[in-house]
C-alpha cells in the first residue's frame, strides 16, 4: 500500500535575519539571500504492506511529521520514489480545514465533502461522530465557541469517519482527556481489525506497541532498520 525508496526531502532556511522592509526588497532584487540547506529526511526506505500498522517515534525534529507529509501528498520529496496505493486520511494536524465561523454540524459537512464522501454517507455518519466525539450538544455551536480539547476530539472523529484505506497519525493521541485516549487507541485496533492501512507517528513507544505490527525510528532524517518491537 505504501513504498518509500530513497526518499529524501530539503527545506531551504535563511541564515540571516532581516529587520527593515528595506534590507528584504534590497536582497530579493539583488538576490543576496543566504540560504541554509536542512535537510529532514536521507535517503529513508519504508514498506507498508495492506492491513499493517507501522509505528514512527523519534525526538522533535527528527522529521516525523514531514514523513507524513510526504506519505500524504501534501509536500513532495526532493529525491526517491513514493508510491501509494488507496485512498488516504492524514490526521496530520487536528482541524486543518475546518472553518471557526461555522458551526460543528457545517463544518463536518464541508470536510466530508473534501473527503469524498456524499452528503447521503455525511448524513448516516454525523450522528456516530458527535457521540465519539460526546458532543452531542454542541453540534450547533460556532467552532470558534470550542476548547481546544472539544475542536480536537470533533476532527479525530470526522476524520475516522471517512473509513480510509489508509490512515496517517501524527500525534494526536496526545489529545483529550485520558477517556477520550482510551477511545482512540480502542478505534484503532477497530480499523486494525477490519484491514486499514495505518502509520502513526508518536514519541510514546509504549503507545505504538499497544497497537503497532512495526516501530521504526527515525532520527535526523535518518529511518532506522530495525523493528523496535522485535
Amino acid at each position: 500500500m505504501i513504498r518509500l525508496e530513497n526518499v529524501s526531502k530539503k527545506f531551504r532556511i535563511p541564515s540571516e535575519k532581516r529587520y527593515t522592509l528595506f534590507e528584504e526588497i534590497f536582497s530579493f532584487i539583488t538576490g543576496k539571500r543566504d540560504y541554509v540547506e536542512f535537510w529532514a529526511l536521507r535517503n529513508v526506505n519504508l514498506s507498508v504492506r495492506k492491513g499493517e500498522v507501522v509505528g514512527i517515534t523519534g525526538p522533535n525534529g527528527s522529521g516525523k511529521s514531514t514523513l507524513l507529509k510526504i506519505i500524504a501528498g501534501v509536500i513532495y520529496p526532493d529525491e526517491g520514489i513514493v508510491e501509494v496505493k488507496g485512498k488516504v486520511t492524514p490526521i496530520l494536524e487536528l482541524g486543518v480545514g475546518f472553518n471557526p465561523e461555522l458551526s460543528a454540524i457545517e463544518n463536518v459537512y464541508l470536510y466530508g465533502v473534501l473527503m469524498g464522501m456524499s452528503r447521503r454517507d455525511i448524513e448516516r455518519k454525523s450522528e456516530e461522530i458527535f457521540k465519539f466525539a460526546g458532543l452531542e450538544r454542541f453540534r450547533k455551536m460556532k467552532l470558534k465557541n470550542y476548547s481546544s480539547g472539544m475542536y480536537a476530539r470533533l476532527a479525530f472523529a470526522t476524520a475516522i469517519a471517512t473509513e480510509p484505506e489508509i490512515l496517517l497519525i501524527d500525534e494526536v493521541l496526545a489529545v483529550g482527556d485520558v477517556d477520550f485516549q482510551k477511545k482512540c487507541i480502542a478505534k484503532i485496533k477497530e480499523l486494525k481489525e477490519n484491514g486499514t492501512t495505518m502509520v502513526i507517528a508518536s514519541h510514546s513507544v509504549d503507545l505504538l506497541r499497544e497497537v503497532c505490527d512495526k516501530i521504526y525510528c527515525l532520527n535526523n532524517g535518518i529511518i532506522s532498520g530495525e523493528d523496535l518491537i522485535s
